[in-house]
C-alpha cells in the first residue's frame, strides 16, 4: 500500500479554484445547499484562493477581522458587506427561477389579511 501525499486545505483551494468557471460552479454548488454557512465557508475559500484575506480586505472597506467573522460559521453579514466581498472577489449575487414553482395560493385574501 503507498501513502498518498496530503496537502494543507488552502493548497486545494488555490489549486483547485484557479478559474472564474470554477470558482462560479463552487460557490453555486454551495448556494444549493440549506445550510446557509455552507455558503459563507465557500466564499471564505475563494476570498483564501483570489489571494487571502488581507488583499481583499484592502480592496474592501472590510477589516480582516471582520472578513473572518463574517465569513465563519457562526457569521451573520448583512447584504451590503457579503454583496462587497462577492463582487471584490469577481462576482455578481443574481437570482433566477427556482427549478419547481410553488403553486400560487389560491386564497390570497386570508394570507394578505
Amino acid at each position: 500500500m503507498t501513502a498518498s501525499k496530503m496537502i494543507h486545505h488552502d493548497e486545494f483551494i488555490k489549486k483547485h479554484l484557479k478559474t472564474k468557471a470554477a470558482i462560479e460552479s463552487y460557490l453555486n454548488e454551495a448556494l444549493e445547499d440549506d445550510d446557509p454557512r455552507v455558503f459563507l465557508l465557500a466564499l471564505k475559500d475563494v476570498v483564501i484562493a483570489r489571494g487571502g484575506f488581507s488583499k481583499i480586505s484592502k480592496q474592501t472597506d472590510l477589516s480582516r477581522e471582520s472578513m473572518y467573522k463574517t465569513l465563519s460559521t457562526k457569521g451573520n453579514p448583512t447584504f451590503k458587506s457579503l454583496n462587497k466581498l462577492v463582487d471584490t472577489v469577481g462576482f455578481q449575487i443574481s437570482i433566477k427561477p427556482k427549478k419547481s414553482v410553488r403553486k400560487p395560493t389560491r386564497n390570497r385574501k386570508k394570507i394578505l389579511a
